[in-house]
């Protein structure tokens, strides 16, 4: 499907990365990583990232971006939650799994990531961290409504489990040594803590909690010494949207931009913890988010008083246009990556496990982080040999799209999602049941170019054909899909 010399997930690398990955290499311990995930921030809700349609102070995020790389062209691997985090840990887009719309319920699920397959956090432990997933984990458990009780049915509801109540195939059982935090929004008020529910919390407290633990788990793993790997996926600003008292009304844009600015303080706090501790200087930061800002945040509302939290994008979460699945991303590592910088390299936050990978400087299997690619050269400073191979997009109604360069086709004729026109709508209006957009002339997606590029709509189908196929989009040998995928082509093929 790809020319042979394809990068694959230890892309080749370039003399200057190859000197400094083996200077790193000499000095000593090997880096810590810290990825902190925000649930429902959208592209524009980050200030440096919308300076001229975002009106949200985030000075900690800025700060961040300030000292590192800003990547301008970074896709979640879905425009909802679940999918968008089993392709974070596990290197795999979750439509291969048994996921193919929507998001786990949050409450009595089957674990998504099989119990044999790599994640980052067992990656990292192979190589000797100590890995901890503080915050939300939205990938299935099953679970016991209380000690020794009958197991809690499907859906547990907004009360959660109960102090005391057990569950089995958690983060503890995924590649991380410690888990503390909560399910998913819905059941935010169980505390979790290893396999075992330890207390139950007002959800306007978690946020703060996950930030008194984060700072806390720094200041250990100092004193410990080794490297560690933390994975901080936030609760916010996803709805409830909660800004305790001592941030509401800072914004000025009511409860929705409160809460962005309390997450970007959390941000704040954890940075200024690994300065204290000493740990800056060898820790590579990423902050990226799960998906785009949610309706549910009031962006009508936010958009009539100037503030965008797509940015120049069409749509927000669940859709699948770009507002749904592009996100912010930055990564700081003082001395390593070049302050103030940008990259305009496509990739999908999938990628962030063959990066790790290649840091480390590890080839990984074939049974694992099957759409992975390393993105080091550009995390370096270097312009990378050849444009990343095509990203497939996912919404929330299970509709795909497929980016190649500037290139994007959507198999639907609406946004796949919550916006309007929803699809049905849209092809009762007569629009065409695939979309062809070129995103440097149109990042709007505002002008379907399909009649006029058939050729480039048949060449972008079947890649997406091969990537399904083939149960991998990284070369290597053919993989299986866990269940048979929904094809996206069945009732478009007429278009």
């Amino acid at each position: 499907m790809y020319p042979a010399d394809t990068p694959v997930k230890t892309a080749p690398l370039f003399p200057a990365v190859l000197f400094l990955l083996q200077a790193i290499q000499a000095e000593g311990p090997p880096p810590n990583v810290l990825l902190i995930l925000a649930d429902d921030l959208g592209y524009g809700d980050v200030q440096c990232l919308n300076p001229e349609r975002g009106r949200i102070p985030t000075p900690h995020l800025d700060r961040l971006a300030a000292g590192g790389r800003i990547f301008t062209d970074a896709h979640s691997g879905s425009s909802v939650c679940t999918p968008t985090r089993y392709g974070l840990l596990t290197g795999r887009y979750a439509w291969r799994t048994r996921l193919q719309s929507g998001v786990l319920d949050g409450g009595n699920d089957e674990p998504l990531i099989a119990e044999d397959r790599l994640t980052l956090g067992s990656f990292f432990q192979s190589h000797g961290y100590h890995t901890a997933c503080l915050g939300k984990w939205h990938l299935g458990f099953q679970s016991e409504a209380a000690p020794g009780g009958k197991k809690a049915g499907k859906g547990f509801g907004k009360a959660g489990l109960p102090p005391g109540a057990t569950i089995s195939g958690g983060p503890e059982t995924r590649g991380f040594d410690r888990f503390e935090g909560c399910s998913n929004a819905r059941t935010m008020g169980s505390w979790i803590e290893g396999d075992r529910v330890a207390a139950s919390v007002e959800p306007i407290d978690v946020l703060p909690r996950l930030s008194d633990r984060a700072v806390a788990h720094l200041e250990a793993r100092a004193k410990a010494g080794g490297p560690f790997f933390l994975y901080l996926p936030l609760t916010s600003p996803h709805t409830p949207i909660l800004p305790t008292v001592e941030w509401q009304g800072k914004s000025g844009l009511g409860d929705y931009g409160d809460f962005v600015m309390m997450t970007d303080a959390v941000v704040g706090e954890v940075l200024d913890a690994l300065e204290r501790n000493g740990l800056s200087e060898n820790t590579l930061v990423i902050f990226s988010s799960d998906n785009g800002c949610s309706p549910q945040a009031g962006t009508k509302e936010l958009e009539a008083q100037g503030h965008y939290a797509s940015e120049r994008y069409r749509g927000y979460k669940s859709d699948i246009w770009d507002g749904g699945h592009r996100v912010p991303f930055i990564a700081h590592w003082p001395g390593r990556i070049p302050a103030d910088s940008r990259s305009d390299r496509l990739f999908c936050l999938t990628d962030v496990f063959a990066t790790c990978a290649a840091l480390l400087g590890e080839t990984l299997p074939d049974d694992a982080a099957e759409d992975s690619f390393s993105f080091m050269p550009s995390l370096f400073g270097e312009a990378d040999a050849a444009q990343r191979p095509p990203v497939v997009h996912h919404s929330i109604q299970g509709r795909f799209a497929i980016r190649d360069e500037n290139w994007k086709l959507s198999f639907c004729a609406g946004s796949g999602g919550w916006s309007k026109p929803g699809d049905k709508e849209a092809e009762k209006a007569g629009l065409p049941r695939w979309q062809l957009h070129d995103l440097a002339a149109d990042p709007g997606e505002t002008r379907n170019l399909l009649e006029e590029n058939p050729e480039v709509a048949e060449r972008l189908a079947e890649l997406l054909r091969g990537q399904i196929d083939r149960g991998r989009s990284t070369p290597g040998p053919e993989a299986k899909n866990d269940v048979k995928v929904r094809s996206p082509f069945a009732s478009n093929e007429t278009r």
